[in-house]
């Protein structure tokens, strides 16, 4: 029988490594090899110390945070309630959905099977058609945060109090890290509730501290790199504030005559080019007709024809090829550019424009990590890398250390 068991076990090792070799043989015929040699495989280690490492948290600053949300979301039920003249569960869509609709006379945005459709993309397009709706927006974040943090926070921390959050390198298709149980890249940490939430994470050892960096722009940086645009490449390494020189050029007036309105709508262009927003969603988001978005984004890739080119040729690559690329060689396959469906191949088309660059970025950040954590092991052991937020890493370390450090990541 053992002498069976040998013989099971070696036959599955042999159609391993011929498995094992067949997926090397493919990586290196599609150029991946790379990117699983420099940076997936040797960052593997370093994921794992970061979840071995976990972070702190402080039971009493979660549970008054807990009653922070439980606060605001009976606040917010009770404003949802007044507005609506009723009582309702604003956790049921057709509940929902009939009061904004019929009760209310709210233009319904698209309907499902079951009724109403009242999801994130539905509420946006209403947000400035009655006060209610943004109500329910803040209504559902702070819900999420609710159940992510700390409904389920109680199965997630160890007996002492640590979260040890798993970071996953093959989850999103551009190449990005993500994070779950709990998703440590989703707060939200432009409004106050986010910002209270992430004082809940302490480091392990009382006396240190946290350490954060993070790339500036990066994704406009790389946009820069690959289109080569000379203006746009100057501004950055001059420091110059890239949102006002985009505003000054499209709108033909001296940067010292952009207003904050005119840095805010450009930053607005400047990142919807890189994710191939259209006309109609620039519109919505300036609160403009569809006509001068229109206006607003040709005068654009008037003022910079090379990011007008890069868009154009690299949409044509991924149609003629099936693929785009990162700078590094990572490969996304987009077979939805070959969709019957009109409106998912333009879909597509906005895939192929911006995985090149968020991928570049994500593997830009991968290499950081790989380097940072390197160099931490020899002159600074103490000092843990714990966290990556897409394009922020965060250290805990001694305080003794901290200028090291500082100086470290800058580096």
């Amino acid at each position: 029988d053992w002498q069976k068991l040998i013989a099971k076990y070696m036959g599955e090792c042999t159609l391993i490594d011929d498995m094992v070799g067949r997926v090397l043989d493919k990586l290196a015929e599609l150029g991946l090899d790379r990117v699983y040699e420099e940076l997936e495989l040797p960052l593997c280690p370093v994921l794992a110390e970061m979840e071995q490492a976990g972070m702190l948290v402080d039971l009493d600053a979660l549970t008054h945070f807990g009653e922070q949300l439980k606060t605001g979301i009976a606040a917010l039920q009770g404003e949802i309630w007044s507005m609506a003249g009723q009582e309702f569960n604003l956790n049921s869509t057709q509940q929902l959905g009939k009061v904004l609709f019929e009760d209310m006379g709210l233009p319904p945005v698209k309907k499902t099977k079951t009724g109403y459709s009242t999801n994130a993309e539905v509420l946006e397009k209403l947000k400035n058609k009655h006060p209610i709706i943004p109500a329910i927006m803040d209504y559902r974040m702070l819900t999420k945060l609710k159940s992510t943090y700390i409904d389920a926070m109680d199965a997630l921390v160890d007996e002492d109090s640590l979260i040890h959050s798993k970071f996953h390198q093959t989850v999103t298709q551009t190449g990005r890290l993500s994070s779950s149980d709990p998703n440590l890249q989703n707060i939200p940490v432009r409004v106050e509730i986010g910002r209270e939430l992430r004082k809940m994470f302490v480091p392990v050892r009382k006396e240190n501290v946290f350490v954060s960096a993070d790339y500036s722009q990066i994704e406009l940086r790389v946009l820069a790199q690959f289109c080569g645009d000379e203006n746009l490449k100057k501004a950055f390494l001059n420091g110059e504030d890239i949102h006002v020189q985009a505003a000054s050029r499209i709108l033909d007036i001296p940067e010292e005559q952009v207003t904050p309105k005119m840095r805010s709508d450009a930053k607005a262009v400047n990142f919807g080019i890189l994710y191939g927003k259209t006309d109609f969603s620039l519109a919505k988001d300036l609160g403009i007709t569809r006509k001068e978005a229109k206006r607003y984004i040709d005068n654009y890739l008037d003022k910079y024809p090379n990011i007008r080119t890069y868009m154009e040729t690299i949409v044509e690559f991924a149609k003629e090829n099936g693929f785009v690329k990162t700078m590094l060689g990572r490969v996304r396959f987009i077979r939805e550019l070959s969709d019957r469906n009109y409106m998912v191949r333009k879909f597509g088309e906005r895939i192929a424009l911006n995985t090149p660059i968020q991928g570049t970025a994500a593997d830009i950040m991968k290499m950081a990590m790989i380097r940072v954590y390197n160099r931490l092991k020899q002159e600074t052991p103490n000092a843990q890398l714990i966290l990556q937020i897409h394009d922020e890493l965060i250290i805990e370390t001694p305080p003794e250390d901290c200028e090291k450090v500082k100086s470290l990541l800058q580096e």
